[in-house]
């Protein structure tokens, strides 16, 4: 198993500052400096809904004191494989909404595709502005080894996560500044003005010179509330409901105190199903009636497009290096976890015979749920899955229990090495632009892999050193 700290000596060893401030930190202020930080969390209001749950669902995510660093290289290895495939992806979005020329060539099965639950027919020959279907991607990646870093998972709806990277380096900034005082760390609170840019960059067609740009929120009781209001807030955008929006002579408008508002680019955080009830879901109330006629039409743009869900389903994403190299003629610069795809009768052989050591997913899920990890199940858990699996093998992938690589991370017995992954975002516009840094998750619990927030997973500050 690789702790990316690793032993002390090498010359270039980018844990050194963390080293020396552990060495030199003793066990209780950590920990005091660690309930300091989450005192600070919960004034913000940095809180997360688990749905299901009885009682107030509001909690807070556990922040890691002890961050997570890359140096200069590894990270030029990170952002051409985030940019590869980013890039990547949106082209296979624009492509199967129109001539379908990856399902023609027999690259990717058509039904993989057009009987996807997240294919949108409605987006048909639709063309959104500069062809960006998913503006914000994020790309769940794993490491291995030194050098070796696979992607997990791709997320180019609406991926979660980008507040606690700010709130995160916020909060780490305020409580040791000293760490801070070389200028090593490269600086991530650009990004709002990054994102803002980007949704600039994509206004419609029909837009004014200096578009109106909103989010567009389910409201309160959603599990990425925070978020929503917190991007709203940074850019200087209003947050709106359903509610707050209009369809009216081919434009979207928005109510306000001063009269009409006319909006030209929404960032929408909630779902295909619920974003038009004329064209989706009818019982939506969260929605904006007509909204997809103004979209098609070069009234508005929507970040990310609808159906663009497609491409994050895990099965499709076993096909994804197969895209860069369709698409941009180019070798993957990062690597898939290797997939056995249940849908297939030779995979789903394997998968059956050996889901003791495998990690078997819900090609629709997410957030960790609808999986199951092999070797840590029951063997009466591991019987009821195969029973799903036969049931509809298509919904399923199996992918090896890979040996993630482990961090120092302040925990009930002290500073331990425990799992993490890493989100980093990708904002599609004109160009492809990547903040150095991301979201790490790591996994609280010893021994455990699953590193989602709503699995008991925390999160920790992400450092990207200058050369």
């Amino acid at each position: 198993m690789y702790d990316e700290m690793g032993p002390a000596g090498r010359p270039d060893d980018p844990y050194r500052d963390i080293r020396d401030w552990l060495n030199a930190t003793d066990l209780e202020t950590l920990r005091r400096k660690s309930l300091e930080a989450e005192t600070l969390f919960r004034k913000i209001g940095i809180t997360f809904a688990v749905y299901g749950e009885g009682g107030d669902p509001e909690r807070l995510i556990p922040f890691d004191i002890v961050p997570r660093v890359f140096n200069a290289e590894e990270w030029r290895k990170l952002e051409r494989g985030v940019i590869q495939r980013a890039r990547a992806l949106n082209m296979f979005l624009h492509d199967v909404y129109h001539r379908g020329e990856i399902i023609r060539a027999g690259v990717v099965p058509a039904d993989l595709v057009y009987r996807n639950a997240a294919f949108e027919p409605a987006m048909i020959g639709v063309d959104p502005p500069r062809g960006v279907y998913s503006h914000i991607v994020g790309i769940d990646i794993v490491r291995v080894g030194p050098g070796d870093f696979y992607v997990l998972e791709d997320n180019c709806r609406t991926p979660s996560g980008v507040s606690y990277m700010l709130e995160n380096r916020e909060i780490m900034m305020r409580m040791f500044p000293s760490l801070f005082a070389r200028g090593r760390v490269l600086p991530v609170d650009d990004y709002p003005t990054q994102l803002r840019r980007t949704l600039s960059g994509v206004r419609p067609i029909k837009s004014q010179s200096d578009p109106t740009i909103v989010v567009l929120t389910p409201g309160a009781y959603n599990s990425a509330y925070y978020e929503h209001s917190f991007l709203a807030d940074q850019m200087g955008v209003e947050l709106v409901e359903g509610q707050d929006l209009y369809v009216e002579g081919g434009y979207v408008w928005m109510r306000s105190t001063g009269g009409p508002k006319r909006v030209d680019v929404i960032y929408r955080r909630i779902d295909d199903d619920f974003l038009d009830p004329l064209c989706f879901r009818r019982d939506s109330m969260l929605g904006v009636p007509g909204l997809m006629d103004v979209y098609r039409s070069g009234g508005v743009s929507l970040a990310s497009a609808p159906g663009s869900g497609v491409a994050d389903d895990k099965a499709v994403y076993t096909y994804v290096p197969d895209m860069i190299r369709f698409y941009l003629g180019e070798t993957p610069a990062l690597n898939n976890v290797p997939t056995y795809k249940c849908a297939d009768p030779t995979d789903l052989k394997y998968v059956l015979e050996n889901l003791h050591e495998l990690v078997v997913k819900e090609v629709h899920g997410s957030g960790g749920y609808g999986m199951i990890v092999g070797p840590k199940a029951t063997q009466a858990e591991r019987e009821a899955y195969a029973e799903r699996i036969k049931a509809d093998p298509r919904d399923f992938i199996a992918q090896p229990t890979l040996a993630l690589s482990t961090t120092p991370t302040l925990v009930e017995e002290g500073v331990a090495p425990r799992h993490v992954d890493l989100r980093p975002y990708a904002l599609v516009g004109d160009e492809v632009r990547l903040i150095p840094g991301g979201l790490t998750r790591v996994a609280m619990r010893q021994g455990s892999l699953v590193v989602n927030s709503s699995q008991g997973g925390g999160v920790k500050d992400t450092w990207v050193l200058a050369e």
